[in-house]
């Protein structure tokens, strides 16, 4: 190692090493325990029994599910949320109308307009007497001093816990960021990955949505295709018991036993005022609150399109999973997806924002692909142009011959600028009042502000990499999986290493046709031509060189480190005009379709240049991505 990187990591993990150490006593805890007893507000602004809820048509239906509900024949009422403004509308309707509890897990939470709105709603229902909880991951979410200060004081029915706080502190700066990867790696890099908002034990929301404008369509610049599940019924009460394990896990720690939240309640006894929210976009976040509380807008896009089941199964990796990764039951929801993928007998339609597998989902996908009849495999991915996880992608990009060919995936990878999203987006406004007012300006894209984070973003405020066109663009993050048509999982699983053997992850698995030909629907309008491109092989122009290109790219693909070939197996390919769309395997194809390049529409960049090197020399860092 040279001495100049000496003198700055043994430093820096000597630190990391004496941070990790500088847990609270527990009299420093007791005395901001005293301070926030002594300061916190105690008044409700509702008498009445049911805490003043709101009425709703979606608890409502979650409640009569509930009651016509056996042992042995469950009922349910599902909906999928696949259209940004009514998921956050769902939410919002389902926290006014909650009348006894409502507990928050998720992986990200912004302090732009659609995190501050969610938050403020929390806590307005609080004031008025719910119980409300909410968990989140540390290394994204919530790491203003004086947000949290405010929120462990706003009211004695609201509780914040972080999940995994690195170095017992609330908020993370990039050398802690780095130490932390130095010195205990392992304990930084178990993120809790679930999603999850339940109202009274009997209606949840689970998905992939964060709490960040980019998951509702609120990004001026850079928004994703995500997805959401809305459920009532007895699986609710599986939501409810999995919350309790991750509220209760020691890795659940209160504000108070941070180190920096609990100096700065310390350091201000007197209780500080929630300020309402100042948002970017006020008469967006209007509409939006009015729309939550329409019964028409409600009927439209919420009730009608709900579906009335039977099984509904709501599964999470137990908290567990972090501190014993080798235990089956830690791992139960990524063994049920896998058993699910392995039991498939006509066709597997994956959509996934990181197409990079684990050794255990290449062993299933290589054992499919080689049965006398394999199922059809159909994988709707991010494009270079269109992800902000441009590591991760690399990943993707090495292994596309193996994807192709032993998997037989078919894979269409999302143009940024796909047609489909934004037509999700005018539609969804088109059920709203008040148009958008032109004096509304949205601020620029270099005022928003980069965490900083390992590897690409997954999860930061990082842009993705610069593109040759212009306009607005949108990245996939919807995580889902529809089998044989017959069941199908919305969740916050990626089915990566990543998911597989560090993150916790949940979802929901409906067992219904209808459903299942919901979201079949849905992944494959992303497939489309108007929004992705197609993944193929080359075409062979000349043959003898071309098997040599071949040959010399498989070599090349398979060494831990230095694959450096430029010619690779597969590119990109857009249809043609006048043509329709086939299977790459069909012999017409070529005809139809035209190559495009491996990366079309990325300009050249930092971005791509680091894509390529990770590409050749990433292959270490794959478990991790």
């Amino acid at each position: 190692m040279p001495r100049s990187l000496c003198r700055f990591t043994f430093p820096l993990l000597l630190g990391a090493l004496l941070l990790q150490g500088c847990t609270l006593s527990r009299t420093q805890i007791r005395r901001a325990d005293a301070v926030v007893a002594a300061t916190v507000d105690h008044s409700t602004t509702c008498a009445r029994p049911d805490h003043c809820a709101v009425p709703s048509p979606l608890r409502d239906a979650a409640l009569q599910a509930l009651a016509a509900s056996t042992a042995q024949q469950p009922v349910h009422v599902v909906t999928l949320l696949d259209d940004s403004e009514p998921a956050l509308a769902a939410r919002i309707n389902l926290i006014r109308a909650a009348q006894q509890s409502i507990d928050v897990q998720t992986f990200i939470w912004d302090q732009d307009d659609a995190g501050q709105l969610v938050l403020d709603e929390l806590v307005q229902a609080a004031r008025r007497g719910v119980q409300v909880r909410i968990l989140a991951d540390q290394l994204f979410s919530l790491d203003n001093m004086d947000l949290l200060d405010r929120l462990s004081r706003v009211s004695a029915n609201l509780q914040v816990r972080l999940y995994n706080p690195t170095f017992h502190k609330a908020h993370t700066q990039p050398l802690e960021f780095a130490a932390g990867v130095l010195c205990c790696f392992m304990h930084f890099n178990q993120r809790m990955h679930n999603k999850l908002l339940l109202v009274d034990d009997s209606i949840g929301i689970t998905g992939g949505r964060n709490y960040q404008d980019r998951y509702f369509n609120w990004d001026d610049d850079f928004d994703y295709v995500d997805r959401d599940v809305m459920v009532g019924g007895p699986a609710a009460r599986q939501m409810a018991t999995s919350f309790e394990l991750f509220w209760q896990h020691k890795r659940a720690e209160p504000l108070t036993h941070l180190r920096d939240v609990n100096q700065r309640i310390l350091s201000d006894a007197a209780p500080p005022v929630w300020q309402p929210p100042h948002y970017r976009r006020p008469l967006r976040v209007a509409r939006l609150q009015q729309v939550a509380e329409d019964p028409a807008w409600l009927q439209a896009w919420l009730v009608e399109p709900t579906l009335q089941t039977g099984k509904v199964d709501y599964f999470s990796d137990m908290p567990a999973k972090t501190a014993k990764p080798d235990k089956r039951r830690a791992l139960d929801f990524t063994h049920h997806i896998m058993r699910m993928i392995a039991d498939a007998r006509r066709e597997v339609l994956l959509q996934t924002p990181y197409l990079v597998m684990s050794k255990r989902a290449q062993g299933i996908f290589r054992r499919l692909h080689r049965r006398a009849e394999p199922p059809r495999v159909i994988v709707s991915t991010n494009s270079l142009a269109s992800t902000d996880a441009f590591a991760v992608y690399a990943m993707s990009y090495k292994h596309r011959k193996r994807y192709l060919k032993k998997f037989g995936f078919e894979i269409h990878e999302l143009k940024p600028h796909a047609p489909g999203p934004a037509v999700d987006n005018q539609l969804a406004n088109l059920g709203m009042d008040t148009p958008e007012l032109p004096s509304e300006t949205a601020s620029p894209a270099s005022a928003s502000v980069a965490r900083f984070h390992l590897l690409g973003s997954r999860g930061s405020n990082n842009r993705p990499a610069p593109l040759l066109s212009e306009g607005r663009r949108f990245g996939l993050h919807a995580k889902s999986i529809v089998i044989d048509d017959a069941f199908a999982m919305v969740g916050s699983h990626n089915f990566d290493p990543r998911s597989d053997h560090y993150n916790t992850e949940a979802g929901v698995i409906v067992y219904d046709r209808t459903f299942a030909d919901q979201l079949r629907r849905s992944i494959l309008r992303d497939t489309q031509p108007e929004n992705a491109w197609v993944i193929a092989p080359r075409q062979a122009v000349i043959p003898v060189l071309s098997d040599i290109n071949q040959a010399i790219g498989s070599v090349s693909e398979q060494l831990p480190l230095f694959d450096l070939w430029p010619f690779r197996y597969a590119t990109s390919y857009d249809l043609k005009p006048g043509c329709q769309p086939m299977r790459a395997t069909d012999p017409g194809f070529f005809a139809c379709y035209a190559p495009v390049g491996d990366f079309p529409d990325v300009a050249l960049s930092p971005k791509l240049i680091i894509t390529r090197l990770f590409t050749a020399f990433g292959v270490g860092a794959k478990g991790v991505l």
